[in-house]
């Protein structure tokens, strides 16, 4: 089952995205702040992470820095409100795979996701190129 971490500062969103991507049978935990994403990070190893930059405590920047140094191959989509230059072009330095800006627009979200996904799987299988998950 493909394993996902929502994390974000805002409980309603974390659960409203739980449901959405548990019907779409992810297997998901989430996660209320930086300290937080990154211990169930190292216990549940999802695939993909959703990841608010604005948290209290440790921002989603340096959440991400962590992340991708003890495992760069894991799906990191930065997901925020905030939306200067220089926040994005840090997170793509440090290896977010995308940036999407809040309001979400669901069908885009689930489509950013399931590509990730599938990066993934053929990156572990190379097999698998031109099969769809």
């Amino acid at each position: 089952m493909r394993k996902m971490l929502i994390v974000d500062d805002e409980s309603e969103i974390c659960e409203f995205l739980k449901l959405f991507f548990e019907e779409r049978n992810f297997d998901v935990n989430t996660a209320y702040s930086g300290e937080e994403a990154l211990e169930s990070a190292k216990k549940f190893k999802p695939d993909v992470i959703l990841l608010d930059i604005h948290m209290p405590g440790m921002d989603g920047i340096t959440v991400l820095k962590h992340i991708k140094e003890a495992d760069s191959k894991v799906k990191v989509i930065m997901v925020t409100a905030l939306e200067t230059r220089e926040k994005i072009e840090a997170a793509m330095r440090l290896g977010a795979d995308n940036y999407i800006t809040k309001p979400l627009s669901l069908e885009y979200l689930e489509r950013d996701v399931q590509e990730k996904v599938e990066q993934l799987a053929r990156s572990r299988d190379p097999g698998l190129d031109r099969m769809k998950l």
